[in-house]
């Protein structure tokens, strides 16, 4: 099956210029990666147990019925303990700002983002508006009102 694409407008910020325009890096991959937009000269250090915003130079128009999701990296989190914060972070389709990414080092050593290397990965997917309606009795189910951890950890 053919994979689908949209069209997204994308506009750089001075800081931004020279990087790469997001992309994936293999023919599978559904999530394109956000580079750090920062100055060369000045990395960002990142402690144990600390976190910042990263820029990522660009801003974004997503078109209706579209957010971005921006998530975790796997290398960075298996091998450094970098993460992203807010995972997953929506950006919406009306957002204009500047694409920025919050990184936590849950790792036990100073990490350094330079200008370019890849913090993130972001995902942009169609999504659904939802109407709540107030009713006074709710279907019933075989679960019901058990809340978390509920329908067990094995399978038997």
């Amino acid at each position: 099956m053919p994979v689908q694409t949209v069209e997204i407008g994308l506009s750089w910020f001075e800081h931004g210029r020279g990087l790469s325009v997001p992309r994936t890096q293999s023919a599978g991959a559904a999530g394109v990666d956000l580079m750090a937009a920062i100055s060369e000269n000045e990395p960002i250090v990142l402690p144990p147990g600390q976190r910042a915003l990263i820029p990522c130079g660009f801003a974004m128009a997503l078109p209706d019925g579209y957010e971005a999701q921006v998530r975790p990296r796997s290398g960075l989190a298996i091998r450094h303990g970098i993460t992203v914060l807010n995972a997953p972070g929506t950006i919406d389709a009306d957002y204009r700002g500047e694409v920025q990414v919050i990184l936590i080092n849950f790792g036990q050593d100073d990490f350094s983002i330079r200008r370019g290397d890849r913090v993130a990965q972001m995902v942009v997917a169609p999504f659904m508006c939802s109407d709540f309606i107030l009713r006074d009795n709710l279907n019933d189910t075989e679960r019901g009102k058990k809340g978390f951890g509920s329908t067990g950890h094995k399978t038997s």
